[in-house]
């Protein structure tokens, strides 16, 4: 027997950026609609998620809009919830990692696994910016990967190959900051000793068990899932810092650690709980009740979050005590998009927003085309030439066509009145068993996370509903033998009814349209099939067409939209300039140097007033890169300098010397950077 509570989470998603539709084909729609299926199935049910809004990923954001991160999160917070509204995904609650009550939680579970000794803190060398004079989070560090030689794998994550990383192991490292090579300096965090726990999470894992109970059927966990924690396991368990040097996020909160937050990966999935906390306020319940006890907890993620779902996270529950563990963690591979992984840093995507406002009345067609290619077990991929054909030769051509042809001969024969069924034959019984049995199948499919199945399963009983009119073709035995068609629609108009309860939670508007063209409301899941849900002589109404087709132009549209935001910049260079001399350029002494200094030259947007240290002496340089670069930003660089030009007042300022700059086709500029960190005064040429 199926429990009959479910707590199930969505992957929190940044508050730095809107969703793709990689994100919702992975997470958000699959956990949807499990939870649209548990709501009809009778279960109690609590579908949580909210925004993650701290992390370096934020501050990084912020950092390149050059805004507070409380700003950002405030912005993408509202983007996202709004996407997730207009997409109809159907959260109990959608809340904040910034509120005073996840602040709170997520403190208060530090507090009591660090009073019960269940981190160890000690001292440790970590990556340390001497510009910026701060210690550096994973995502503040770049480098090359150690496993796949890919030059800009994260200080946590490898995004190319997918290995889980910790700063150190990068080759040749680099401050996102400044730019520099970082150095590694002391630091002291409170650490989760991992190690200790491989015993209990591998009998967990493979086995479903756990204090010597069963715990989950582990038959039902996905093998790329169970692959990638027993992978780790097996390579050894390390402990993990459960604190960053960083001034956002939630404060440690312990004397001593000033200027400390608790790292992202204990912060975020807490605030599952803290957000169910707000949700229980709000509608008088309590937050316990879905939490602990006789209660399934599911979270709905991506492959790149297994590790934490699976490892870290239980750990955090297991040690405060008598929190339920997961009982599933269907997590999705990767949907890649035309050819090509989808990429934010490359906007290779198609954002959930913009499909919202260019199609409105599209959004059912999305979901189904997403759910069918779900990357449930392996990678898929969305086209438009598929999202195409996904709606206009199934969608239209085989629900649709369905449905507006029984609705339709019902209006023609019968002027809309449902007609009374005959002695059926047996293709009619046959039939009816079908479609009688069809929740049971969907709800086997859905139970074991199979929901790409489980809509084609659904999207079946419109398949047969189309086969048995085609075999029974009552617009020509209508002539002959009235009272057999009146049982062949009163049949088809049956099926037409359990379709507009299967598809509610793959369909949910479609569903609604076509329960409203029968007059009947949605039902619990184990009537969805009922034959006694449509009457005889019930009045239905005349249709109107479900599924639009969609045209070659629209899916032109979208590549072209996509091959826009790619298209790479046609180069229009400035043309040669006249030969010179070797002798004038010999004339020309460059050198490495590097700024000291900087500011903004009074009522002079575009100038900044440097100081340069040259090796020969220190000198005052005005440069044209205000627009560019921001007086912060440019302290610390290294630099190309022409130091034999005469001196200029720029502004009220001597410029004694020019930078060497490359300018792109759209003027933007770049610093001409000497290789490696030769000395202040190196001679160039």
């Amino acid at each position: 027997m199926e429990k009959s509570k479910y707590t199930i989470t969505a992957a929190l998603p940044y508050a730095n950026g809107p969703l793709h539709l990689g994100h919702v084909a992975g997470v958000y729609l699959p956990s949807d609609i499990f939870v649209r299926f548990l709501r009809m199935k009778g279960h109690d049910v609590a579908f949580i998620c909210g925004s993650d809004e701290h992390g370096a990923a934020i501050t990084l954001r912020a950092k390149k809009e050059e805004i507070s991160p409380k700003e950002i999160v405030d912005k993408y917070h509202t983007t996202l919830k709004n996407a997730f509204n207009d997409f109809d995904i159907s959260f109990d609650i959608f809340h904040r990692t910034t509120t005073e009550i996840h602040e709170k939680t997520a403190q208060e579970f530090f507090l009591k696994l660090n009073k019960e000794g269940k981190f160890i803190e000690k001292k440790s060398k970590q990556y340390y910016d001497q510009q910026f004079e701060q210690f550096l989070a994973d995502r503040y560090i770049t480098g090359e990967c150690p496993k796949c030689g890919h030059h800009e794998a994260y200080g946590d994550q490898c995004e190319k190959c997918g290995a889980d990383l910790s700063p150190t192991e990068l080759i040749n490292p680099k401050s996102t900051l400044s730019g520099n090579t970082p150095v590694l300096k002391s630091t002291s965090h409170w650490y989760l000793p991992m190690d200790q726990h491989e015993g209990w999470l591998k009998k967990w894992i493979k086995e479903g068990i756990i204090d010597d109970k069963q715990q989950h059927d582990p038959s039902k966990w996905r093998k790329q899932v169970v692959g990638q924690c027993m992978s780790w396991i097996d390579g050894g368990l390390q402990a993990r810092a459960m604190t960053r040097d960083l001034d956002w996020g939630v404060p440690v909160p312990v004397k001593g650690a000033e200027g400390k937050v608790l790292y992202v990966w204990l912060d975020a999935p807490i605030g599952y709980i803290s957000a169910t906390k707000q949700w229980a306020l709000d509608q008088g319940k309590d937050w316990k009740d879905y939490w602990t006890g006789d209660r399934k907890l599911v979270h709905f993620i991506g492959k790149d979050n297994i590790v934490f779902h699976t490892i870290i996270f239980p750990i955090i529950l297991k040690e405060f005590g008598e929190l339920i563990l997961p009982d599933n963690v269907p997590a999705s591979e990767f949907l890649n998009l035309e050819g090509d992984k989808f990429s934010t840093s490359r906007n290779w995507a198609v954002w959930l927003h913009e499909y919202i406002e260019r199609h409105p009345d599209k959004i059912d067609e999305l979901k189904y085309t997403l759910t069918s290619i779900a990357p449930e077990s392996k990678d898929s991929e969305f086209t438009w030439k598929e999202f195409q054909a996904k709606v206009n030769n199934e969608l239209a051509d085989i629900l649709g066509n369905f449905v507006n042809r029984a609705l339709v001969l019902t209006q023609k024969y019968y002027d809309g009145k449902v007609p009374t069924i005959g002695t059926p034959n047996a293709q009619d019984l046959e039939m009816i068993e079908t479609i009688k049995s069809a929740p049971e199948r969907i709800a086997n499919l859905m139970y074991n996370y199979k929901i790409r199945e489980a809509q084609n399963e659904a999207m079946q009983v419109a398949r047969n509903g189309n086969k048995y009119l085609a075999e029974n073709e009552p617009w020509k035995v209508i002539k002959t033998d009235p009272k057999r068609v009146e049982t062949v629609m009163h049949i088809a108009l049956q099926i037409t009814a359990v379709l507009g309860n299967v598809l509610a939670p793959f369909l949910p508007n479609t569903a609604e349209k076509i329960r409203g063209f029968l007059g009947l409301d949605m039902v619990d899941w184990d009537n969805a099939a009922s034959f006694e849900l449509l009457k005889a002589e019930a009045m239905t109404e005349k249709p109107s067409i479900l599924f639009q087709k969609i045209e070659d132009s629209l899916v032109e549209e979208e590549q072209n939209l996509l091959k826009a935001s790619q298209k790479e910049k046609v180069i229009s260079h400035a043309p040669q300039k006249e030969l010179t001399s070797f002798d004038n350029f010999m004339g020309c002494d460059l050198r490495v140097g590097q700024i000291t200094a900087a500011k903004k030259v009074k009522k002079a947007d575009k100038l900044l007033e440097l100081t340069v240290d040259t090796g020969l002496d220190q000198r005052t340089i005005v440069s044209g890169i205000a627009e560019h670069y921001s007086p912060e930003e440019v302290v610390g660089k290294k630099v190309t300098v022409l130091m034999n030009l005469p001196p200029r007042k720029i502004r009220g300022v001597v410029s004694n010397g020019m930078l060497l700059m490359a300018e792109g086709k759209d003027g933007e500029l770049s610093f001409m950077l000497p290789e490696k960190n030769l000395p202040n005064g190196s001679l160039i040429g």
